[in-house]
């Protein structure tokens, strides 16, 4: 009987003391449970699968404010495995959580895993997706915002409500459907069309919308500004963003206040997100129309790919009609859009091995069994090359899991040439960096003369156009090993990524926290994952056990790995 009461005054104590260092850190903790599963939606008027998180499509929003701690729990009830990324979020001294293969071995079906990590001093509108498998072209997303603390000004005053649109290209086709497809070598075609909020267009043509769709509608009061997020979730389409009769008023991309300047319509490139103030100061006598729709295609043949939603006044006194609000007429002259990005202060797929791929300087990225930053930390051999060229390769590209090695507070000059006929946007975890050029063309040593070097954007993603390059400068202050890729899911699917590899040569964990007690072993440390020692609490009771499995929680018990 003493050695049973000893056990569990133990068990008690260790649980405590796990309680107290989750509750008594030196930041606020924001916490969300999220248990994703398939459902069936209709978001373009035909029955298909979609991951939700909760059982909604899209998945809540997380609302953090700076420095906050966020820990959000995952409950996979898919059937594949699966990790959630944080797209544009500079986790604090740690790429443990980062939700890549190169960072993180996936969360199995059936299998919890909760992230913790802390936000760095940032603010800002971002958004997170699942990173495997091609899965964020079923759902699976959501709205993530970064609000400043109260004692930090904001540049504008606080605006009457918050409002966050997500838009992005959808196929009818599920996720591994489409998979297949780029497995066989062939392209994924042209969408079947646009989603405002995980719905379809309003009928605003009775011959390009089908009836029984349901759309999106954004209630708003007359006279009032709104903050309204926009973030491009897609699948590789470059959406133009408007609003009927309405002045789009920049505020904030991924982090960065920006110089506040009046749009009637901008380009969000797919894995972009933007804030705009927005006034409601037209009259009330109908419905205004808010449109997402497609750029750098033929805009004819692609023209019922369009998200269309409605912008609806509190005493409005009518439905939305008439033809959609133009987007800009620069069908055949790209340079308009090019300026536009600069007002805001690659080759093409190839065979190898017989396979389609994509590669980034000549190398098509394969990734590891064992995650990157795994493998450093238990010097597992082999896992992956520091051979990254720091020119394109001449040579046959190749299939390597070849990273970056970058210098602790370093800087790091990155040209993306985009040789394709199709646009492209690249994202770096963990970071923002400075978009100091951008131009059409081959990138020379002479085009350094074209940066700028006074006041470029801060953003984690950038778009760079058919023919052309953009030049981004960053400083590597966030030890880890960080994922470069491109947005354009096929691209990323087929090896278009890198990570770059940043260590602090002196250990410590003022600048890199240690391994999380709960990380997960695969690949060639799998044998770790089935002896780890681990805690499992359930809502029922807490087991001390020596196999990380799900013995004694229910499946719906509610079971946590921490």
């Amino acid at each position: 009987m003493a050695a049973s009461s000893s056990f569990l005054y133990c068990l008690l104590f260790v649980y405590i003391s796990l309680f107290l260092s989750f509750t008594l850190a030196e930041d606020p903790t924001v916490s969300y449970k999220f248990e994703l599963t398939y459902i069936t939606a209709s978001p373009l008027g035909v029955p298909q699968q979609v991951i939700a998180i909760n059982g909604k499509f899209p998945g809540p929003t997380i609302n953090s404010t700076t420095n906050n701690n966020v820990v959000v729990n995952v409950r996979n009830k898919l059937d594949e495995n699966v990790l959630i990324t944080w797209a544009g979020i500079q986790q604090k001294r740690s790429s443990w959580q980062d939700g890549v293969l190169g960072t993180n071995c996936p969360i199995p079906p059936k299998w919890n895993w909760t992230y913790n990590f802390q936000v760095k001093d940032q603010i800002g509108s971002y958004f997170y997706f699942p990173s495997l498998n091609f899965q964020r072209a079923s759902g699976g997303f959501g709205s993530f915002i970064i609000n400043p603390r109260s004692v930090i000004p904001t540049p504008f005053d606080n605006p009457a409500g918050d409002i966050t649109v997500l838009i992005g290209d959808w196929y009818i086709r599920n996720h591994t459907d489409l998979r297949k497809t780029l497995d066989a070598g062939r392209s994924l075609g042209m969408p079947d069309g646009v989603l405002i909020n995980g719905k379809g267009p309003f009928r605003y043509n009775d011959t390009l919308v089908p009836d029984g769709i349901d759309h999106e509608i954004i209630n708003v009061e007359p006279g009032k500004t709104y903050r309204i997020r926009v973030s491009n979730v897609g699948v590789s389409t470059s959406l133009n963003f408007r609003i009927q009769n309405h002045n789009l008023l920049l505020a904030e991309t991924e982090g960065s206040y920006t110089v506040q300047q009046n749009y009637t319509s901008l380009d969000i490139h797919v894995g972009q997100t933007y804030s705009f103030l927005i006034t409601m100061d037209q009259n009330a006598s109908s419905d205004y129309y808010v449109v997402a729709s497609a750029r750098f295609v033929n805009q004819s043949i692609w023209q019922k790919v369009t998200g269309v939603a409605i912008l609806h006044y509190s005493n409005s006194k009518g439905k939305a009609s008439g033809p959609l609000p133009d987007p800009p007429q620069d069908q055949y002259d790209n340079t308009f859009s090019m300026n536009q990005a600069r007002s805001i202060r690659n080759k093409p797929p190839v065979t190898i091995n017989g396979k389609r791929r994509a590669t980034l300087s000549g190398v098509s990225f394969v990734n590891p069994t064992t995650p990157i930053r795994l493998a450093d930390q238990y010097k597992v051999k082999g896992a992956y090359k520091l051979d990254f060229p720091t020119e394109p390769l001449t040579g046959p590209p190749r299939m390597e899991t070849s990273v970056i090695n970058g210098t602790y507070r370093g800087f790091m000059e990155v040209i993306l040439q985009n040789n394709e006929t199709k646009m492209h946007s690249y994202h770096i975890d963990g970071y923002a960096f400075f978009v100091v050029g951008m131009g059409y063309g081959e990138w020379t040593n002479d085009s350094r003369g074209t940066y700028n070097k006074w006041d470029g954007i801060a953003r984690s993603t950038t778009q760079v156009y058919p023919g052309a390059w953009t030049a981004v400068l960053i400083s590597l202050d966030n030890v880890g090993v960080w994922n470069l890729r491109t947005e354009n899911l096929d691209s990323w699917y087929l090896g278009q990524e890198t990570y770059i590899r940043i260590v602090n040569p002196e250990k410590n964990n003022k600048t890199e926290l240690p391994m999380p007690d709960n990380a997960l072993f695969c690949g060639a440390l799998s044998r770790l994952q089935t002896y780890a020692t681990r805690y499992i609490f359930c809502s029922s009771q807490i087991h001390w056990i020596f196999r990380l499995v799900r013995i004694g929680c229910d499946d719906d018990d509610g079971g946590q790995l921490i």
